[in-house]
């Protein structure tokens, strides 16, 4: 008789071809109707909160705006849409402006939406969401998004009660922001403030490098947003990116957590408050074909990972290897790794721990120099990878986009490019 794992294997083997041919690269790379692939994706410029190009841009119309700038990459009948996930993390009432967005935008009533959030990887949850609902047949197309006006943000007002708190102390650690888990990484792992400050360097060296030769370009749709004057005006570029800073420079910044050890995370090399949004259309590869729409990346699979919260920022270090555990990927066969850089201090540890080469490693740049809309970037992720994969002409290349997550997680997710 099958164990109770065995069963589920073979009920996965029915509903994922992947399965019936093996794990692995070739595996992967094999093409097939039920596979889920990418067939249009995008996002905005990613603009910093209260003092950037977004700032005076309501919700709503963050929402507007990235509907409408993937359906018009997408070149297709929006009744196509059988369901629409966003990840949004804070925004007040966001279900109301997420659904009336999109009515706006042009996707048909028929089409439901739902909002979730996994903190940093809501985009990317979402994206899984609407791949796991293609792989076992619920729908044919839908839509992920991840959008995040960290400007509109209320105030963080809540507490736990006295019961949890006291119960466990990993639950009372849920409560502690994120500035003391970079610390905690940075001391526990013996990180450096000056391998902080030089991998931050890194990102705004690498993000300008990227943005003056218009590969930034490439993923950003512009969007018409208000201009606070009672007007509107277009946004069509990333505006957090520092061109001159250095380690020394970096080195200067006072500490932004100074009552907690070893005080090295600073407002130069954590991850900046930022507004953006970003989104792709999957569908059956049965389905494009019948469209002639050609993708350009499948879907192969995502992992989720769970860990103290007190070193979240860790998480890409457990959720990667699952993830390339569970498509049999070797990690030296992945071409591009995108991994969120909420700071300096997880992304020095995950890049040691996984041994990342360093030019396989967030090659232009990331949050710490574009930012890191929370909803939004592990979608973004997602989009930068393929985007450099498509330019490399690189078919059957692997990316492999990853976040930390808040209150102890990681997700991470791979894709091969078309």
């Amino acid at each position: 008789m099958a164990s109770s794992t065995e069963r589920i294997s073979q009920l996965a083997g029915h509903l994922d071809p992947r399965t019936w041919s093996g794990k692995g690269l070739a595996a992967a790379q094999v093409k097939s109707d039920s596979d889920v692939v990418i067939v249009a994706m995008g996002r905005t410029p990613y603009c910093k909160a209260f003092k950037g190009g977004l700032k005076d841009c309501p919700f709503d119309i963050l929402c507007y705006e990235t509907f409408k700038g993937v359906l018009g990459r997408a070149d297709m009948d929006p009744s196509l849409i059988q369901e629409v996930s966003v990840g949004n993390v804070r925004n007040v009432d966001n279900h109301y402006d997420i659904r009336a967005a999109a009515l706006a935008a042009g996707i048909p009533n028929t089409a439901p939406t739902h909002v979730l959030n996994r903190f940093c990887a809501s985009g990317l949850q979402s994206l899984r969401t609407i791949a796991n609902q293609i792989q076992v047949g619920e729908i044919e197309c839908g839509m992920a998004l991840g959008v995040e006006s960290m400007s509109n943000h209320p105030k963080r007002d809540f507490n736990f009660s006295e019961v949890i708190r006291n119960s466990h102390q990993e639950a009372a650690d849920c409560i502690m922001p994120m500035g003391w888990t970079s610390e905690n990484v940075a001391k526990e792992f013996k990180i450096t403030r000056a391998q902080m400050d030089t991998i931050a360097a890194r990102s705004h060296s690498r993000a300008f490098k990227a943005q003056k030769s218009g590969k930034f370009a490439e993923e950003i749709f512009p969007i018409t947003v208000p201009d606070g004057n009672g007007g509107w005006k277009v946004v069509e570029h990333d505006d957090g990116i520092r061109e001159n800073s250095t380690p020394e420079g970096l080195s200067k910044i006072k500490p932004a957590f100074p009552q907690w050890e070893p005080a090295q995370t600073t407002g130069g090399n954590a991850s900046q408050i930022t507004d953006g949004g970003a989104a792709m259309i999957l569908m059956r590869r049965s389905l494009a074909n019948k469209l002639g729409k050609k993708p350009l990346a499948k879907y192969v699979g995502s992992a989720v990972a769970g860990l103290p919260p007190r070193i979240m920022g860790i998480g890409p270090t457990i959720a990667i290897p699952k993830v390339l555990e569970l498509t049999g990927i070797k990690p030296e066969e992945v071409d591009v790794y995108e991994i969120n850089e909420a700071f300096a201090s997880m992304l020095v540890y995950c890049q040691q721990k996984l041994e990342i080469p360093d030019e396989k490693l967030n090659p232009q740049g990331g949050a710490i120099a574009l930012g890191h809309p929370l909803g939004s970037s592990a979608l973004r992720l997602s989009i930068t990878a393929l985007t450099q994969l498509a330019r490399a002409e690189k078919k059957g290349g692997v990316a492999c986009a990853a976040a930390c997550i808040g209150l102890g997680m990681g997700q991470a997710g791979i894709f091969i490019s078309e």
